[in-house]
């Protein structure tokens, strides 16, 4: 399992298993999103268990299946109410972390600096740079 941070209090993370759960629990983190749509390849641990270890250890589970190529804007401004009312710290996982780091990147666009974004991104392992005219617009009518 790789464990990415994004900020201190979101990390991303490829596909997760019910069985690291417990050392995501161990590790401090709250609550758990899935960006993942059950069923996307057969490898995959579906959500429901992921939900039921969670829910034994005392994190929370959000359910937020994305679609690898499908996102639109309502799913970034779910994404990023997601976070807002997350107990801290969080982690993001779907297939390889990149949906999630792209969903955090365009909420945050406007509230965080652009260069910022970029920068946690890349830190993080994430090119973002295919969408950096989306992300700097995104910020422009955030802030006008």
């Amino acid at each position: 399992m790789q464990i990415r941070p994004l900020t201190p209090d979101l990390a991303v993370a490829p596909q997760i298993s019910a069985d690291d759960v417990a050392e995501i629990a161990s590790q401090g983190f709250r609550t758990l999103i899935n960006n993942r749509p059950d069923g996307e390849s057969g490898d995959q641990t579906p959500g429901d268990d992921i939900a039921a270890v969670s829910e034994e250890l005392g994190l929370a589970y959000s359910y937020q299946p994305i679609i690898s190529g499908g996102m639109t804007m309502k799913d970034v401004e779910d994404f990023g109410r997601l976070l807002e009312r997350a107990e801290k710290p969080v982690l993001a996982y779907c297939r390889s972390g990149t949906r999630c780091t792209t969903l955090w990147a365009l909420s945050q666009a406007g509230k965080l600096d652009t260069g910022e974004i970029f920068s946690a991104a890349a830190k993080a392992g994430y090119d973002l740079s295919g969408l950096r005219g989306q992300i700097e617009a995104l910020a422009r009518q955030r802030k006008g």
